[in-house]
């Protein structure tokens, strides 16, 4: 082989390789998906995901694993996605409750480890309201008992919650600043706890989703007092909203998909296409359904603008509670 020979066949193994190479980095995904639940088993992520990630699987082609990092009221697995590398095979599924970690840090002078900057929001799945339950070991029928006893009894009920300017906490603390009562806190590490807590009666009240609290109504051992909601829930069509009862006061709980910011977009978009195919199957439907949540999808361009919008309000929120 002479020299021209020799080069012009290595240029040719070089764009080969170069175009193999390129085929391969477009082969998303090509080995399994990792979703980060940053809440204990058994609260909305945990209800939502994992019924998600069963009809996923076959439209991605790859198994979709769903990876538990609880703590500090879902912070920690926030931060942990927030640091994953962007290759789309580390994604977040988080709550209404992502929206105002910056916000407290801000609260309190600390440096936020994460801000909403940090992701990019791929879709909404579900979005539901929020009810304020009681166990059955306590006599409230109607949240106008629990708010007089709560006025006679300052500090004595408990109510648990997912952790401090939790989820589960902000409306809690809405409704108390609404009501002119107050509680005592027991903050846990997620809503699947908080719900533990209060099935023990180690706490006497809890606000929850639906999704999360339904199957304990339904066996009687919790009772929906009511719902944060505009209107009443569908699956809970005897509960009054808060607004029904006289107290200005509303808060929704979504579950939604995110993506470390920087991961490209073609990733993205494929994201997007397969995230619509899953809240569209009878499958993720039928879970959802019966759970008593509702499917309320949203693509990114409308879930982007959604958050923004609903960050204000969960900031508003923070703000509202103050140090605690």
């Amino acid at each position: 082989m002479d020299r021209r020979q020799f080069v012009v066949g290595s240029a040719a193994a070089a764009a080969s390789i170069t175009a193999g190479s390129a085929q391969a980095q477009e082969a998303y995904p090509s080995r399994p998906i990792t979703l980060i639940n940053p809440f204990p088993p058994g609260g909305a992520v945990d209800v939502v995901g994992r019924p998600l990630a069963a009809v996923l699987e076959p439209i991605v082609k790859q198994p979709v694993v769903i990876d538990t990092k609880p703590g500090a009221a879902g912070a920690v697995g926030a931060q942990f996605a927030a640091s994953a590398k962007p290759d789309g095979y580390t994604l977040l599924m988080h709550i209404v409750s992502i929206s105002g970690f910056a916000e407290v840090d801000k609260l309190f002078g600390r440096q936020p480890k994460f801000t909403r900057a940090d992701f990019i929001p791929i879709a909404r799945f579900t979005e539901g309201p929020m009810i304020i339950v009681v166990n059955d070991q306590t006599p409230y029928k109607t949240l106008k008992e629990l708010v007089e006893d709560a006025k006679k009894r300052p500090d004595q009920i408990i109510f648990s919650s997912s952790g401090l300017y939790g989820a589960l906490h902000l409306p809690t603390a809405l409704f108390m600043k609404a009501a002119g009562v107050q509680m005592r806190h027991l903050p846990t590490n997620g809503g699947g706890p908080a719900l533990t807590a209060i099935l023990g009666n180690n706490s006497q009240v809890l606000v929850s989703s639906i999704a999360a609290a339904n199957a304990q109504i339904k066996a009687g051992k919790l009772r929906a007092l009511a719902s944060f909601s505009t209107k009443r829930a569908a699956a809970l069509p005897d509960v009054p909203t808060m607004k029904e009862l006289g107290y200005d006061v509303e808060f929704g709980l979504w579950v939604g998909l995110f993506a470390p910011k920087g991961t490209p977009v073609a990733i993205v978009d494929k994201l997007r296409a397969d995230s619509k195919k899953a809240a569209e199957a009878e499958a993720f439907k039928k879970a959802i359904d019966n759970l008593g949540d509702v499917v309320a999808f949203l693509d990114q361009p409308a879930f982007a603008k959604f958050w923004d919008e609903d960050a204000k309000r969960v900031e508003a929120a923070v703000q509202a509670i103050g140090k605690v």
